[in-house]
């Protein structure tokens, strides 16, 4: 039985890859965007991290009526601006509005260039008064448990479920796709830790996630901060790495 059940654990595995190979766009050396739905994409650029080497961060990017959403920005002004270039000249849409899942800089490094072309960003209130206690620059709104809009037609939900990988960290549901993006709250299948804790409140993260399983129950896609996207075994896999984590 164990065997079966990591077949198709693997198969399951296999498949995301290949899907997320096939619609892929390249826009440079750094950044690219895949395909998850006709007007939903995945941006992934490439940063080089001390300590690190090269590794990728995921956001969201949303399509409607010429207007785009963004979920997080690339870790920089310089790679948002390219990123932002990209959707204009190729996609014929104009980056209107922001999403901010935590404070961190692969989540709102690029926000000051956003601004300074007219985007409306939204984060929870403790990302805003985090920001302000170092001096980055500040979210245009903000939330607190929960927030609920209609962006051209397409409903969003924001949602602050408890402190995982940071104290802040929220998700973002797109109940008519079915697809949470999770962030770095959430970590991708083939992951072996739970990455960079600097910022972690790890004795709530289990029951972040479980909160998070409990309402989304239905989720088709899971993107996670770094690494490739799947479905609800993303919640399973990060749910086991904090056990683990915990036992050491």
């Amino acid at each position: 039985m164990l065997k079966s059940t990591t077949l198709v654990i693997l198969l399951l595995f296999a498949s995301y890859a290949l899907g997320q190979s096939s619609n892929k766009i390249v826009i440079d050396e750094d950044i690219q965007l895949i395909q998850l739905q006709d007007s939903i994409f995945v941006h992934i650029t490439w940063h080089e991290g001390d300590g690190f080497g090269r590794f990728p961060s995921n956001g969201l990017l949303l399509i409607k009526n010429g207007k785009v959403l963004l979920v997080d920005t690339p870790m920089d002004n310089e790679k948002t601006e390219r990123l932002c270039d990209y959707i204009s000249n190729k996609l014929n849409a104009i980056p209107s509005h922001l999403i901010i899942g935590h404070f961190h800089n692969d989540c709102l490094g690029g926000l000051p260039y956003l601004q300074s072309i007219g985007v409306k960003s939204i984060a929870h209130s403790l990302t805003k008064a985090k920001c302000e206690e170092l001096n980055l620059a500040l979210p245009g709104s903000t939330f607190k448990d929960a927030l609920n809009f209609d962006f051209n037609g397409v409903p969003i939900s924001c949602r602050f479920f408890g402190g995982g990988h940071s104290f802040d960290n929220i998700t973002v549901w797109l109940p008519k796709q079915q697809i949470l993006f999770g962030g770095c709250l959430v970590k991708t299948y083939n992951a072996q830790g739970l990455g960079n804790l600097s910022d972690a409140v790890v004795g709530e993260w289990e029951n972040t996630i479980n909160k998070i399983t409990m309402e989304y129950s239905e989720v088709s896609s899971v993107i996670p901060g770094h690494g490739s996207f799947g479905g609800s075994e993303l919640l399973d896999r990060t749910i086991e790495l904090v056990q683990i984590h915990q036992m050491q």
